[in-house]
């Protein structure tokens, strides 16, 4: 498993932007897989986007398509969660989490087995 430590995060208002963060310990980071995972209050924790080892793959959710982006910088065992256009039911604390494979394409929570602390997103409208 890694450690992965988020930063980022917060309050902004409906139309905003956010950028979060999350750094991965140790030497393989490039060999996993990460994903951005989000849970609102009340609600089942839901897959947002992931990207694949070698950053050549990339997957959203339908409700975040064209207003977030994933990305990753190897050389730092970071992966980033860019968030534009922001809506009020994006409000929800957000995870990273890493798969000990490239990709696999999975949008389930049960495929990672590796879970940053969340961090709060709050879009106020």
């Amino acid at each position: 498993q890694v450690q992965l430590v988020k930063s980022g995060g917060g309050l902004v208002q409906a139309g905003g932007s956010l950028r979060l963060s999350c750094a991965a310990s140790g030497r393989t980071f490039s060999r996993y897989c990460m994903a951005w995972f989000r849970q609102a209050a009340g609600k089942e924790r839901e897959f947002v986007a992931t990207i694949s080892c070698t950053s050549d793959i990339t997957d959203y959710a339908d409700s975040v398509k064209g207003r977030f982006t994933i990305s990753r910088d190897n050389a730092n065992n970071t992966v980033y969660l860019q968030m534009n256009s922001l809506k009020p039911e994006d409000t929800a604390v957000y995870y990273c989490a890493a798969a000990k494979f490239c990709y696999s394409g999975s949008h389930s929570p049960n495929e990672y087995d590796s879970w940053g602390q969340g961090t709060q997103v709050t879009v106020s409208s």
